[in-house]
């Protein structure tokens, strides 16, 4: 299975929910945590943002939210770009996926899964030889 794979007790836990909410679908789908998918709300909402601006945003501490960035760019839900500053050097600023390719992605990564269960059902009962 891949990385992105759902956790079996989130995958349940999504099954039991009659009417499952787009964080948890993503915390489910792309195995993250719940503030991964506010960070990745407030990106959809304040695109170019920098650490510094999520951490305050968010009320979160700015190692914390940089952790949340880089899970979420392994993921394929955020981009870094980078910012030259006016008096040298420069700023890493995030944006989101766009929702249709975030949308896609999650149907994607579950269509994978699926497969691989799948794959994994038709091989019950064969015999290892």
């Amino acid at each position: 299975m891949t990385e992105a794979d759902p956790s079996p007790q989130r995958f349940r836990d999504l099954m039991l929910d009659a009417e499952p909410g787009f964080e948890q679908v993503m915390v489910c789908v792309f195995d993250i945590q719940r503030h991964e998918t506010r960070t990745y709300r407030t990106l959809l909402d304040q695109p170019d943002s920098t650490v510094e601006e999520l951490a305050a945003e968010l009320e979160r501490d700015r190692s914390n939210v940089n952790r949340s960035l880089s899970t979420l760019r392994e993921k394929g839900l955020a981009e870094r770009g980078r910012r030259l500053l006016d008096g040298g050097g420069h700023v890493y600023q995030y944006t989101a996926t766009p929702l249709p390719e975030a949308k896609e992605l999650m149907h994607d990564t579950l269509d994978e899964w699926t497969a691989y269960v799948h794959s994994r059902i038709d091989e019950f009962g064969e015999e290892t030889v």
